[in-house]
């Protein structure tokens, strides 16, 4: 396809989602193509979802020209080195999302490896250039934005904003869950509410938004995971009653009530595992 025709299609139209099993917790990675490549938003957790991933990169007849990492957490890096497959391509992320990685890798090998097994990569590869808050990076003609969180879903967050001077998107990473539980137990939730409204405040323009798990859609992600964040709150709150841990009759009462709270999330077993982490915060702010 010539550069020319290449341009007229529509920017949204050139992202492919590849959205992962359940066994690899749902998350998604992202292929776009531009004129003479592909840029690959996030890789997934495990050896089967990054070698499908890498199946559909090669699918598109066009080499892999970066990636593009939103945060530190293993089910967005964790398939670089089945995703890259040899090659040596720039794989960018923000100093603070580099040194998550770097710092918590073999913490979190430690913790699932014995339940993955086989499906967690033996090598895992980590971010190569480093980016700053604001910094743009060119592929084909497509422009690449990245914008620095802080502490949010994860120890550190950043999205990406992609243009290519039609249309504007956004790949918001964990920033926002859409239908899905949410991973809290980095404990951040109350710097994530603060990510959320700041975020929105700046996505002037953007036709899409790109989330880490569940389907893209537009600026009603970010009002959803408000509520389901200070629905999550509220009932630990309560159960917790000023403590700063919950009982294990309280995490089955808690996902009791926050699967009723959205029925259709399937990656229930995050419900209880961030309590302990969010009680903790919220009795951290009451002293």
């Amino acid at each position: 396809m010539s550069s020319q025709v290449q341009r007229q299609v529509e920017l949204t139209a050139r992202v492919h989602t590849y959205a992962s099993s359940e066994g690899g917790i749902l998350a998604n990675a992202y292929l776009i193509e531009t004129n003479d490549g592909v840029v690959a938003i996030d890789a997934t957790l495990t050896v089967s979802d990054a070698n499908n991933l890498r199946e559909l990169l090669n699918s598109l007849g066009r080499p892999l020209a970066a990636v593009l990492i939103t945060h530190g957490h293993p089910d967005h890096y964790n398939g670089l080195t089945q995703l890259i497959a040899g090659t040596s391509v720039p794989i960018i992320a923000t100093e603070g999302v580099d040194r998550v990685i770097r710092e918590w890798d073999v913490r979190k090998e430690a913790q699932w490896k014995p339940i993955f097994r086989d499906e967690w990569p033996a090598q895992r590869t980590f971010p190569n250039h480093i980016a700053h808050d604001g910094e743009s990076f060119v592929f084909g003609e497509v422009r690449f934005t990245v914008h620095d969180l802080g502490p949010g879903e994860s120890h550190h967050d950043s999205y990406w904003i992609a243009e290519d001077g039609r249309e504007k998107v956004a790949f918001i990473g964990d920033l926002a869950f859409n239908g899905e539980h949410s991973y809290v137990s980095d404990g951040h939730t109350s710097r994530w509410l603060e990510n959320l409204e700041r975020t929105r405040a700046v996505l002037t323009g953007v036709m899409r938004i790109y989330p880490g798990h569940g389907p893209s859609g537009g600026f009603e992600l970010f009002e959803r995971q408000r509520q389901y964040l200070e629905r999550y709150r509220q009932e630990v709150q309560k159960l917790a009653n000023e403590r700063s841990t919950l009982t294990d009759v309280d995490k089955t009462r808690l996902t009791e009530r926050m699967t009723e709270y959205l029925p259709e999330g399937k990656i229930k077993f995050l419900i209880a595992a961030g309590a302990d982490a969010v009680a903790s915060e919220l009795s951290a702010l009451r002293e």
